[in-house]
């Protein structure tokens, strides 16, 4: 009898076929933490405004509708970002941060940008308010991705390549600062640093632009009386709790009265009238009262798995050969798990006040519109890491022994 053939160590086509059509074709639990995180949003934002909306515009769910709308629309730039490939984003991404910064400079051309609160940080266009910071934060994540590959020994080697994107970047910074924004500058610092950190740059040229950084922040914090004023009420809020520090003063008082399983959904005091932009930058303080240190723990480790799901990505992405996918999915981490750590941080009093918003959760629909499409650039990197390795799975391991 003839002998037969058979393979060992590998998948038959049929079978090959089969898997690869019961692959996932994205990241299911990074998509999940994600929609909880912006559903989780909706109820506290919802909870936190509907008293302010009833007082000052006589709707209750005024803000609640106009989050709903945003939130719509953040979706859908997320399914229009999960349809353009990898390779289109490394491409333009040097285009993509020049038009954000000259978005920036139209925000402080007068009778363009639109002045709330003392900051000018919105352009008008029609019923929304474009905020070009929050895009500029992605863009300069895909841009600074793009050049680590396109300059990797340039980078890792001199010091010119180190210098060269921090040129465009300290731009951004400079006229994000002149909005004021101060947090939104430090987190896209901070992140463009990690990258290129994680790009090769050497550690001396880093720690010395990493001083350099920290003296120019020092001195924008001495030379600015609001910047200064904020410092010192976060050192001791309750030196002055009915003045520069009233904000952290009312949301340690909601932390204090959130204990371990807060006073219930809904029925939170704080945010009646007493702690400033509850549905917005103190939206983490209405979850500690509301929900307790229990809520807190979970949103915080919601943003943590997010952010290590990302670098898990990102690592695959650089094990396939896809580094500018790599080096943008770790990016994006760093940005969101950064913004999250800021504005709890502000909120229990850890850090001063930033006037950042927490991703996916806080009214706003420019930050909910660039976590989104954020969230769908890192889906999108994964399913083509998933296809990618599912073609190169049956090839691993191969041979053929007789039957």
């Amino acid at each position: 009898m003839t002998a037969g053939v058979r393979q060992v160590g590998g998948a038959t086509p049929r079978g090959s076929k089969r898997r690869r059509e019961r692959l996932a074709p994205f990241d299911y639990p990074l998509l999940v933490c994600a929609l909880g995180l912006l559903a989780f949003g909706v109820v506290m934002v919802a909870s936190a405004s509907m008293s302010i909306a009833a007082n000052c515009c006589g709707d209750p769910f005024y803000y609640v509708s106009r989050h709903g709308f945003a939130l719509g629309l953040a979706l859908t730039a997320g399914l229009l970002a999960y349809a353009v490939p990898t390779e289109w984003w490394e491409r333009v991404g040097l285009w993509l941060f020049l038009i954000g910064l000259v978005a920036l400079v139209l925000v402080l051309v007068p009778g363009v940008g639109r002045e709330v609160n003392g900051a000018t940080r919105w352009i008008p266009l029609g019923p929304l308010n474009l905020q070009p910071s929050e895009f500029v934060k992605l863009f300069a994540i895909i841009y600074v991705a793009g050049y680590l590959v396109r300059h990797a020994d340039e980078v890792a080697n001199r010091l010119s390549g180190f210098i060269r994107p921090m040129i465009l970047i300290g731009l951004a910074g400079a006229l994000i600062l002149q909005q004021p924004d101060f947090g939104t500058t430090a987190v896209m610092l901070a992140t463009v640093m990690g990258l290129l950190f994680l790009g090769g740059v050497s550690v001396m040229p880093f720690a010395t632009l990493f001083a350099v950084m920290a003296a120019g922040l020092l001195v924008l914090v001495v030379v600015s009386p609001y910047r200064l004023q904020r410092v010192t009420s976060f050192l001791d809020p309750f030196q002055d709790p009915f003045n520069t520090g009233y904000q952290l003063s009312q949301a340690l008082i909601a932390f204090g009265r959130g204990e371990w399983l807060g006073v219930g959904l809904g029925n939170g005091i704080q945010k009646q009238f007493f702690l400033p932009e509850a549905h917005t930058d103190f939206l983490a303080s209405v979850v500690g009262e509301e929900l307790g240190l229990v809520g807190m723990l979970a949103l915080i480790a919601a943003f943590a798995f997010l952010t290590w799901r990302a670098f898990s990505i990102g690592a695959r992405a650089e094990s396939v050969g896809k580094r500018f996918a790599g080096y943008a999915a770790q990016g994006i981490g760093l940005s969101l798990g950064l913004q999250a750590f800021v504005n709890i941080g502000v909120n229990v009093g850890m850090l001063p006040t930033k006037g950042l918003t927490l991703p996916f959760l806080s009214y706003g629909s420019n930050s909910l519109i660039a976590a989104c499409m954020a969230v769908a650039i890192l889906l999108r990197i994964d399913a083509t890491i998933r296809r990618i390795e599912s073609e190169q799975g049956p090839k691993r391991g191969l041979r053929w022994v007789r039957a």
